[in-house]
């Protein structure tokens, strides 16, 4: 019987590269299997977004210089919970921030909550407390529409979560994803007290939060 010739040194060359050539798509089919598999498991146990509601807002301190120069001197502590909808996927919360808005510009410097993690199905609730950095000088019109505001008895106020979220399913944790959470807060404003210089305590004086509402999340 005849020896099949590799054709020397070239031909046994070829033979090798066919055989790595073989194992290297051998090798990628299965990372692609692999990669089909995580995704199919990731479609079926998809992680919903967490529920964030703002349970309390206290206004502790509100004060507004004359509409001349227009600072806002506040410290506020809002009462954020959220809760975790998932049955299959835990939620971890990492460099979350919490300020305040009024009218889409920040009234208070960003207090970073603590590192968490939430199972299936838990909540959390915190308590920051949220100031101005020494002061916060408010637009002209800002100032006007503020005092407006607090004349017509209510003030809108926006409590902001902003900070980054990874999905745990089993031993297996997600990369980082944004985590922007809008909560609207409805503060009426008491009679018997003029526009500026508003001072507060325990959130039971000038201003009164209205009632808890849920926040729009986005991730």
């Amino acid at each position: 019987m005849a020896v099949k010739d590799c054709g020397g040194h070239k031909g046994c060359e070829c033979e090798r590269h066919r055989l790595y050539r073989k194992l290297c798509a051998a090798l990628l089919a299965l990372i692609l299997l692999l990669l089909f598999v995580v995704l199919i498991v990731w479609l079926v146990l998809r992680p919903h977004k967490p529920r964030f509601y703002l349970q309390d807002l206290s206004v502790l301190c509100l004060n507004v210089t004359p509409p001349a120069s227009s600072y806002l001197f506040t410290t506020m502590q809002a009462t954020v919970a959220a809760r975790n909808t998932n049955d299959k996927v835990g939620v971890y919360y990492e460099e979350v921030d919490v300020y305040a808005q009024y009218k889409d510009v920040a009234i208070t410097v960003p207090t970073r909550l603590p590192v968490g993690y939430q199972g299936h199905g838990d909540q959390s609730v915190w308590s920051p407390y949220l100031q101005s950095m020494d002061s916060v000088q408010l637009p002209p019109q800002l100032a006007v529409a503020l005092a407006q505001d607090e004349t017509a008895g209510y003030v809108l106020v926006d409590v902001r979560v902003d900070g980054w979220v990874r999905w745990k399913v089993g031993t297996w944790i997600s990369g980082h994803y944004h985590l922007r959470v809008s909560c609207p807060a409805l503060l009426t404003v008491n009679e018997g007290k003029g526009s500026y210089g508003a001072n507060t305590g325990g959130g039971t004086g000038y201003f009164r939060f209205q009632q808890a509402a849920a926040c729009a999340v986005d991730v």
